[in-house]
């Protein structure tokens, strides 16, 4: 399949037909957490709390499982662009086995590690065990989310957004189907509560895997995985590993923030824990068109990158920036005009409703600035330049947002926490895009 379409189209038409697949599976990704909430939040406020709490850690599996598949990713845009087919297929290979070895590791670190992790947080016995229930059947699944996320990406890279698109929608289908007949019992099949909810995700994720499997067979890509041909290229796995550990601490940060968060709020109530979490899977939701369109554009920006058109790299970027712009100005729209029903989704106690409304109205104002720190890492990441996407990422996660809240708890108790998020954004913005121009100027000169 000839790939010169990413540096001949139209800018415009391009970005759109390689993002718009993305933005709607990316969106469809963020249904997984949201209806699973929606449902254990009918089980009860304890069961919510306790998938509160897991959720950071099944963010660290899935910031590993994206991190590692940008870094796939990159490297056969890279190839492609390069005219180097074979080095393309060799990226292929070693990232898939690389990711299936990750999630191997992942299964057993998680389930060792989660008993531990959820009593930092809360005393209740039933909370934790609750959260132990779900724990142990999703992270049973970690291999097949960490291969299934390399086959997203390897598909992405050639410009097949479409089929991740499909692949992605037939998990989800499955998942929002099978969620409420397992959690609560409907027709023959048995009440099995958290691990219903657990079970459901994970079988929509084996679907998608099965998915991309299927249309790999009987499809070819110009990115193939061949264990024959396979070569222990040393530079090359370091290159797959010096963009993908960059990228997996870019999506893990979130995890490491809500964590730090959770304690903070936790001495507040454990309302303002329940708020926060449901904030996190509604801002998922918010901002994954978001990411819909960065993942739609790191291969354009890594193909064009290859092929020495900065021109068109710098076009395609302004694109999705003004992209980021409209979306999370829709964001902002949505978190003041109906905040009771976003926050109703996962509580029905009304204090905690007039907490979350409260929240959503201050953290909403950092939206539409916090498009250029996100559009920045990923044009980075698109571009191989894994650290310095991550330096912005630990400046909007960690080094000015953790400082922040507990600075401005003080005077302003919980709200501190809350008015923490738009002050950060806008101080990350303005050196995020400092950190871009900088970064691309240099790389730009240097390959000439």
């Amino acid at each position: 399949m000839d790939q010169t379409f990413m540096k001949e189209r139209k800018i415009i038409p391009l970005v759109l037909s390689m993002s718009l697949p993305m933005v709607l599976s990316m969106l469809v990704n963020s249904l997984y957490n949201i209806v699973d909430s929606y449902f254990v939040a009918k089980v009860s406020e304890d069961a919510m709390t306790a998938l509160s709490l897991v959720y950071p850690v099944q963010i660290v599996v899935t910031a590993i499982s994206v991190g590692f598949g940008v870094g796939i990713n990159a490297m056969i845009a890279y190839f492609l662009g390069a005219g180097d087919e074979k080095s393309a297929n060799n990226a292929t290979t070693l990232g898939t086995l690389l990711s299936a070895v990750h999630g191997l590791l992942l299964t057993i670190v998680c389930i060792a590690f989660i008993p531990k992790f959820l009593g930092m947080f809360t005393g209740s016995e039933n909370v934790i065990a609750l959260g132990l229930e779900y724990a142990y059947i999703a992270f049973a699944f970690s291999m097949i989310i960490t291969v299934g996320i390399a086959l997203e990406k390897i598909y992405q890279a050639v410009g097949q957004m479409k089929v991740t698109m499909l692949s992605m929608t037939v998990g989800f289908v499955s998942n929002i189907i099978l969620d409420p007949l397992l959690i609560f019992g409907i027709g023959p099949f048995p009440r099995m509560g958290m691990s219903g909810a657990a079970l459901a995700t994970g079988i929509g994720q084996t679907l998608t895997l099965i998915c991309y499997i299927v249309i790999y067979i009987l499809r070819p890509i110009p990115a193939r995985i061949s264990l024959r041909d396979v070569r222990m290229d040393t530079v090359l796995i370091g290159k797959l590993y010096s963009i993908g550990i960059p990228a997996t601490l870019n999506m893990a940060l979130p995890s490491l923030l809500i964590s730090a968060l959770n304690g903070i709020l936790s001495t507040f109530g454990e309302a303002y824990v329940l708020v926060l979490g449901a904030y996190y899977k509604l801002q998922t939701f918010i901002y994954l068109p978001v990411n819909g369109i960065i993942q739609g554009i790191r291969p354009l920006v890594g193909y064009n990158y290859g092929a020495k058109e900065y021109r068109r790299v710098k076009n395609i970027f302004m694109t999705a920036l003004t992209m980021a712009f409209a979306i999370m100005l829709l964001g902002l729209i949505l978190s003041w005009s109906v905040p009771a029903a976003l926050i109703g989704i996962f509580t029905a106690n009304p204090a905690t409703i007039t907490i979350g409304v409260h929240a959503m109205h201050i953290i909403s104002l950092g939206f539409i600035v916090s498009a250029v720190s996100v559009t920045c890492c990923g044009a980075l990441e698109g571009l191989g330049a894994g650290m310095p996407s991550l330096m912005i990422s630990l400046l909007r996660y960690l080094i000015i947002m953790i400082p922040a809240a507990l600075l401005l708890c003080r005077p302003f108790l919980s709200d501190g926490v809350w008015i923490a998020f738009p002050v950060t954004e806008v101080m990350t913005a303005v050196i995020a895009w400092a950190i871009y121009h900088r970064q691309t100027k240099h790389m730009f000169a240097s390959s000439n």
